[in-house]
């Protein structure tokens, strides 16, 4: 569902990180894309040609240490021989020539090829050293809380790419966007998604994410046949149960969970404690500190200890 938003597998920070930072612009776009961009963030104009060899040689550096600024700074890419009309206006001679825009004004530049430490010292020069963007990251996943629980996922897939743009093993973002794959039927990409967290990462929302994908894994009969079962045999467990993956696979977590404790409630023990076990599963996908695993556990409780 979210193609355009990132690739697959490693290369989705990658990805975000070029869609949201790295752009390229045409004399037609550069209004909106240099001029009123940079009244909101710092924008680098590349002003390149394809048989320029010092360009080949400026673009990856400079492309590296925009993304390596984590939002600071953004670079928009313009080829002379196609868009003359601003390289004209600002009298550029020669290339690769770079002009830094802020408030809609150029405020610096160079031309030629720099090496990596000169370009990353013009950024500084331009943004001050670069920390981490909390603020702007804290803002994102607000928003995309937001978007999820107004049921827009895909706004909330746009905003966790965002944050991956700036900050690519943010592991809350990681889970959130993975867990709109999810949200849109897409089991394989989200676990690609999820591949994306450093080797050994631990957060509570990761793990939710890779228990709500086992439990869609498992995905279960048509709902509305095993309804039909229970209502003519309420003590048929295993309708129950599978009636419980179907909902969990649907990501009906609250549902799943009342199904899997009216089996406990019946018979603690059956099928090998079957129920309790895929309980503590559909725990793991809503949230530990969810109301749904809360609820749950007190009601788990109340039948354990009864």
């Amino acid at each position: 569902m979210f193609g355009d938003l990132i690739g697959k597998g490693k290369t989705a920070a990658a990805a975000a990180a070029d869609g949201a930072l790295i752009k390229e612009a045409t004399d037609a776009t550069f209004i909106a894309d240099v001029v009123e961009a940079s009244r909101h963030q710092p924008v680098l104009v590349d002003f390149w040609a394809p048989w320029c060899g010092p360009c080949r040689q400026l673009t990856p550096l400079l492309e590296k240490v925009v993304i390596a600024a984590k939002g600071a700074v953004k670079l928009v890419k313009i080829n002379v021989d196609e868009n003359p009309g601003y390289a004209g206006q600002l009298r550029v001679q020669s290339i690769p020539a770079v002009f830094a825009f802020r408030d809609g004004q150029p405020v610096d530049g160079f031309m030629g090829a720099l090496p990596e430490s000169q370009l990353k010292a013009f950024i500084d020069r331009l943004v001050g050293p670069v920390g981490a963007p909390s603020a702007d990251v804290e803002a994102l996943l607000a928003e995309a809380t937001e978007s999820v629980a107004l049921g827009d996922v895909g706004g909330a897939a746009q905003a966790y790419a965002q944050i991956l743009a700036l900050e690519p093993d943010h592991l809350k973002a990681i889970a959130g966007l993975a867990r709109c794959y999810l949200l849109n039927g897409d089991a394989e990409r989200a676990t690609e998604v999820l591949d994306m967290a450093p080797a050994g990462a631990s957060d509570a929302d990761l793990t939710a994410v890779r228990a709500a994908i086992a439990l869609a894994a498992k995905g279960g009969a048509e709902t509305a046949a095993l309804e039909a079962r229970l209502r003519t045999d309420p003590a048929d467990h295993q309708a129950r149960f599978e009636l419980a993956q179907a909902r969990a696979a649907l990501g009906d977590f609250a549902a799943a969970a009342d199904q899997l404790l009216r089996i406990i409630e019946a018979d603690r023990a059956w099928n090998g404690d079957a129920a309790r076990k895929e309980l503590l599963t559909v725990f793991e996908a809503a949230g530990l500190s969810s109301d749904i695993a809360k609820q749950g556990r007190r009601r788990l409780s109340a039948v354990l200890f009864s």
